[in-house]
């Protein structure tokens, strides 16, 4: 089968326990130019259909494939900031198949950021079951290409720079100051019967506007921006949002940031449990559903759920750090300013509003509806049968989306 190569070196001691892929001539494993199905995103929903796909004998870079946008293993927590612990975030379920690897999410190091112990255990799990991940490969543009979808993607790996050849008088070499621009990223293309989008929505950040936006001098930050507390020492900061990522953002700053406001657009609904229990999540996941199968916007999680109180944040509660103010009205040079005239300093607002799925590069296929989302029922786009979307709606949690693995894998092979 005629294969393209993309790819160039990993750094291995930055992926310590993932798995290393076949390398010569400085590059992956080729992209087959074509396969039965093809899997765009390696996060939890992409290695879920992979798995079952692997249990229904396919074989990766023949029957199927897989390509993932990030540098390594690991999905969207290996972007998530250094503190951030198992078990102080959403709850992380093991992928189907972990079990036969001797290990799970329910007994993993505590101590070491999530993103580490998400990133080993993933990258242990393609390994495993020979899943030949292509990283770092982008999805630029999904078209129809007769019977078959034609994928349009960009090989994201560190291109050699060629040096700048510049010369003065009689030939002799001349220096310059100009830095020699980067090569553009070498594109290529493969076409597929089937196709998993399992982008997730880490790709896509969502902030609402507020008047004065672009009048603020300070800095505006999302979820997907925070890298350490330390970075607000000695600042005012705002933080926005009723989810865990704004609550974990007061614990963090507190102590740390000389000013902390917290505003909410709606009031926190907290529960009086540790976790969020199977009642509560299963509503969430109803109304996610319906929402799907209508072609809508997919609905905020937390909405749907409530916060339960654990007992750090059952702590700063009582002590008064998470007591949410409403809505800002407007925001100002160095402030935020409510509806009544009171108003807080800022050197930052931290915008902890959430994502949305991830869907740009499936546009001309024209899936989106007028109500704003994709109509998806039993995880197949209803306009398309061809095309899958794992890990929407609600596949999007880890339960979920190891749950939707086995439907759409099924799916799949009752038509191929």
């Amino acid at each position: 089968m005629p294969r393209r190569r993309c790819g160039g070196p990993v750094d291995a001691a930055k992926w310590p326990g993932a798995p290393l892929r076949t390398w010569w001539d400085g590059g992956v494993d080729a992209i087959p130019d074509r396969v039965k199905v093809a899997v765009i995103g390696a996060g939890q929903a992409g290695l879920s259909v992979a798995f079952y796909l692997r249990r229904f004998e396919l074989v990766a870079d023949e029957d199927f494939v897989m390509l993932d946008r990030a540098p390594g293993p690991g999905g969207a927590w290996q972007h998530r900031w250094s503190s951030l612990r198992l078990g102080t975030a959403h709850k992380v379920n093991d992928l189907p198949g972990m079990g036969e690897l001797g290990i799970s999410f329910e007994t993993a190091d505590r101590t070491l950021p999530a993103k580490e112990v998400v990133a080993d255990y993933y990258g242990r799990f393609e390994e495993h079951y020979r899943l030949n991940v292509h990283r770092p490969v982008d999805v630029r543009r999904i078209t129809n290409d007769g019977v078959d979808l034609r994928i349009e993607y960009e090989d994201l790996s560190p291109q050699p720079v060629e040096e700048l050849k510049s010369r003065g008088f009689f030939g002799r070499r001349r220096k310059t100051f100009e830095a020699a621009a980067p090569p553009p990223a070498p594109r290529g293309e493969l076409r597929a019967q089937f196709l998993v989008n399992a982008t997730g929505t880490w790709g896509s950040p969502f902030v609402p506007y507020y008047p004065g936006m672009g009048d603020f001098r300070g800095r505006h930050l999302h979820t997907s921006d925070f890298a350490s507390a330390e970075d607000f020492r000695d600042e005012n900061v705002i933080v926005v949002g009723g989810g865990t990522s704004a609550i974990g953002f007061m614990l963090e700053l507190e102590g740390v940031a000389s000013g902390l406001t917290w505003v909410s657009r709606r009031p926190i609904d907290w529960l009086d449990r540790q976790e969020l229990d199977l009642e509560g999540a299963s509503a969430a996941v109803s109304r996610q559903d319906e929402a799907a199968r209508a072609g809508r916007a997919l609905p905020s999680i937390v909405s749907g759920t409530g916060v339960p109180k654990n007992r750090r944040i059952a702590a700063g509660i009582d002590r008064g750090l998470l007591v949410a103010k409403p809505m800002f009205d407007r925001i100002e040079a160095d402030r935020v300013v409510w509806s009544d005239g009171s108003e807080a300093k800022a050197d930052a607002i931290i915008w902890a509003t959430g994502f949305r799925p991830e869907l740009r590069h499936l546009s001309p296929l024209r899936l989106r509806e007028k109500a704003g989302g994709v109509t998806v029922g039993q995880g197949a786009a209803w306009h398309d049968p061809r095309i899958f979307l794992a890990g929407y709606g609600p596949q999007a949690s880890t339960i979920g989306a190891s749950r939707a693995g086995r439907m759409i894998a099924r799916q799949i092979m009752a038509m191929i």
